[in-house]
């Protein structure tokens, strides 16, 4: 049976604060030697997600901007499919363009006064700073299409109401290991790897799914696979979430991926 690995990247095979992935490293050749797809299904922009494509030496299909879009590499599939074709990619997007979520972010910002500062609203280096990006990293990481990532600057209690007014003005949220996030109904991980899992279904056959991430926005994604995991995360404690057959690794970050790999992969 085909396996396919959905990994989420910060916090989990990539080091949530220096972004290393040194460990992950045997696994991960190990993985590309049995074909396995390693599917990204992140936060994460377009031009991020190449990055680590390239750097990794993985060919396989990745999810952008929390379930915004998945980029297909042309003719990495033997049948055709309903997308949309862009730069060598076959592209099925599901959320809605960036100038929609900004405009709702900043409508957000002056009926509440909240203290809200999205990407958008920073410079190269002001999002390098904050994300401990050096600046090429921090441009690519700017390079939104289908999600707004923003920083929150108020009590925690004040949360509900601010994403209250996310789904008034007809968007959803998500709350990732470093940032917050506004992104359309649609524009769902778990979504985006249902989608994928058909694909990978029609080309070959039965499927075994495994999913690995650490924070609230990989809880869809977690839900849409056969075997979910969590890594450590830097609090060392473990994402709350509620499923019958959850793995919760010992390991921090890529410790923990490597982990969950070598016990339901390799």
């Amino acid at each position: 049976m085909k396996q396919i690995l959905f990994t989420d990247l910060d916090g989990t095979l990539l080091d949530l604060y220096d972004y290393t992935y040194d460990a992950a490293i045997p696994a991960l050749d190990a993985l590309k030697s049995r074909n396995t797809p390693i599917v990204f299904c992140t936060a994460k922009t377009l031009p991020e997600n190449e990055y680590y494509r390239e750097e990794l030496g993985i060919k396989d299909p990745f999810i952008v901007d929390n379930g915004g879009a998945i980029f297909i590499p042309d003719k990495y599939f033997s049948f055709e499919f309903e997308c949309k074709n862009r730069n060598g990619y076959c592209v099925v997007e599901l959320g809605v363009a960036y100038d929609e979520l900004r405009k709702a972010l900043k409508e957000i910002r002056a009926e509440t006064g909240f203290k809200i500062t999205g990407f958008g609203d920073m410079s190269v280096e002001e999002v390098a700073e904050d994300a401990n990006l050096d600046v090429e990293k921090a441009r690519r990481a700017k390079a939104k299409e289908y999600n707004e990532s923003f920083i929150f600057d108020e009590p925690e209690e004040k949360e509900g109401v601010l994403f209250d007014k996310i789904i008034d003005k007809g968007f959803s949220y998500t709350h990732g290991g470093r940032y917050y996030n506004i992104h359309g109904k649609n524009a769902d991980k778990g979504k985006a790897v249902k989608i994928l899992t058909e694909l990978f279904k029609r080309e070959y056959g039965e499927v075994k799914t495994i999913g690995i991430g650490d924070s609230m926005n990989d809880i869809p994604m977690l839900k849409a696979v056969e075997q979910p995991a969590v890594v450590r995360n830097k609090k060392g404690g473990w994402l709350d979430i509620s499923l019958t057959n959850l793995y919760k690794a010992q390991g921090e970050g890529p410790e923990g991926w490597v982990e969950v790999v070598e016990k339901f992969v390799l």
